[in-house]
């Protein structure tokens, strides 16, 4: 920790920067309260388990805490301050809800005032963006340890050289968490509030104190200033490239959540840049953070190795269920949430590229899906329009049994496979991507993860060792230079074989297990969930991405 005070010494101390400028712009009380900036991990361990009941040390090292009431995002109590400097360009609507400024100055109002209240208050100053260029300086003010070192992993870790001219922060975030929003205030819903302010430059938390809001803050942060100051397009997406300096090929992933990104973007062959928030800018892809946050219900050494082993001192595990004698954490137990998760430094991983920075542009776009209809094909090569069209529909689905009500095959679209962090309009990020496709003539693929022979029920799982083989042939150029034949309604170009792969399940009309008349209806049916679907993208969208969908029978 560079900065710390005693309670006993702040009264009698001179200020440091860093209390000076929360003083000035916050009015954070630095004679009241021990302001601790940029402390290590071992002091943030010790008052986690010191100060935030039900915290505790794993057998493997990591930090064991609870987000309280919360145990996910709370997407419908976002909001984004509505004024001059910004409105143009935000997508406005269900996402991205506008807050009056005289509110967000009430909860930041709040927020301060809660945080004066506490003993003790963390600050982490650090980078999001790998790239020099473009990364900002982020500043994370929090009432808990648990807050302080999540966010230690998650954004890039300044040297001390870095820290000694880091400056005064370009963006800061206030987590009062633990402290509810006055819902009778205007244009506030519930006790929750995350909203954004680009005019001021900050985030303001109440209500929840689930670590992931502030993450995913950042990236809306990002998907606003990458693109809008700097025309560099930021994607949710995970990304790797080939170790050999010859060829340094890169492929960057994009899925929504149980489609496989982060499971096949891992691959040992190839050096992992991030695994879930990137940037393309002129000179390639950088990560924006400087960790991972994965899933952890289900995790075993046997299936992802990677990650299992990352999850070691330093890592901060939330929400899991431990043995409270040995403290081995189940990672099958969901009693507290399925939702249980793993934050670490990205150089736990292994095969991590560090700088997460590419070596080049991406040669394939990779748009994952897991289709539980059983009727797209395993693999289909994309044109640019066609590669737009699914980027803007952002396709998976859900399976019957995963949440309540949901008893068959369910789709789900979310624009640019990422809408909830969205700013800007969906077709102005697609614009960007096609730009780039094809001023480096990368190649697209869909490559579908889930159901094949029959809809979920009937057929079975595509196995991983098949998606495996996929991404192999993709990356060896096997699929680029493969025959292909057309698969109908989608349009879609499939090819004919693939090493490693049944030739017969690369055409789901081959392996349905049901009638002709079965598997057509099924098709048409997810088809016109697609057409409805893109309707509300259509007036900011070209006719060739449009024509590029589904033709309905």
């Amino acid at each position: 920790m560079y900065s710390i005070k005693s309670l006993s010494q702040s009264s009698t101390l001179s200020h440091t920067r860093v209390e000076e400028e929360l003083h000035e712009n916050a009015h954070i009380d630095y004679d009241r309260v021990a302001i601790q900036w940029n402390p290590s991990v071992a002091q943030l361990y010790e008052d986690a388990l010191k100060y935030e009941s039900g915290s505790v040390i794993s057998s493997t090292g990591a930090l064991v805490t609870a987000s309280g009431l919360k145990t996910g995002r709370s997407p419908k109590d976002k909001r984004i301050v509505e004024e001059p400097s910004s409105s143009n360009d935000i997508w406005w609507g269900p996402v991205n809800t506008k807050l009056p400024e005289h509110v967000f100055l009430i909860n930041r109002e709040r927020a301060v005032d809660y945080l004066n209240t506490r003993k003790r208050i963390y600050v982490f100053d650090g980078f999001a963006g790998w790239d020099p260029k473009y990364r900002i300086k982020v500043r994370v003010v929090s009432a808990r340890a648990y807050h302080a070192l999540f966010m230690r992993n998650m954004l890039i870790r300044p040297t001390p050289k870095e820290l000694e001219s880091y400056g005064s922060p370009d963006f800061t975030i206030y987590n009062a968490g633990a402290f509810p929003a006055n819902r009778y205030t205007t244009g506030m819903t519930s006790t929750t509030s995350v909203a954004i302010n680009f005019h001021m430059n900050e985030m303001v938390i109440l209500g929840t104190e689930y670590a992931g809001e502030m993450k995913k803050g950042i990236f809306s942060v990002m998907h606003h200033h990458m693109p809008v100051k700097h025309n560099v397009l930021s994607l949710h997406s995970s990304a790797n490239e080939n170790p050999d300096p010859n060829k340094r090929d890169v492929s960057i992933f994009f899925g929504l959540s149980g489609t496989g990104k982060t499971t096949l973007s891992a691959d040992p062959k190839r050096l992992l840049i991030g695994d879930d928030e990137h940037c393309w800018s002129d000179d390639g892809i950088f990560n924006i953070e400087g960790g991972c946050y994965a899933k952890c219900i289900g995790l075993s050494s046997e299936k992802e190795p990677e990650i299992f082993n990352a999850i070691r001192f330093g890592s901060v595990l939330e929400n899991v269920v431990y043995d409270p004698h040995t403290r081995e954490v189940n990672y099958d137990d969901s009693s507290v949430t399925e939702n249980t998760r793993c934050a670490y430094p990205i150089e736990f991983i292994p095969n991590a590229k560090v700088p997460c920075v590419s070596s080049g542009h991406p040669t394939n776009i990779i748009l994952l899906t897991c289709d539980a209809y059983g009727v797209l094909p395993p693999v289909a090569k994309l044109s640019s329009a066609q590669a737009m069209y699914h980027f803007i529909s952002g396709y998976t689905a859900k399976i019957a049994g995963t949440e309540e009500g949901v008893t068959e095959p369910e789709a789900t679209f979310s624009a640019c496979f990422g809408q909830p962090f969205l700013v800007l309009h969906p077709a102005r990020y697609a614009k960007m991507l096609a730009d780039k496709m094809e001023h480096h003539a990368a190649d697209a693929w869909l490559v579908n993860t889930g159901w094949n022979g029959g809809a979920y029920g009937v057929g079975e799982r595509i196995k991983l060792k098949y998606s495996r083989a996929i991404i192999d042939a993709i990356h060896s150029s096997e699929l680029k230079n493969a025959e292909y034949e057309n698969y109908g309604v989608f349009n879609l170009q499939i090819p004919k074989s693939c090493t490693g792969v049944p030739t017969e399940i690369l055409n789901p009309k081959k392996t349905w297990k049901g009638s002709e008349d079965e598997f057509k209806k099924t098709r048409s049916k997810l088809a016109l969930q697609f057409v409805e679907n893109f309707k509300k993208y259509q007036d900011r969208t070209v006719p060739e991405v449009i024509a590029a969908g589904p033709i309905l029978e």
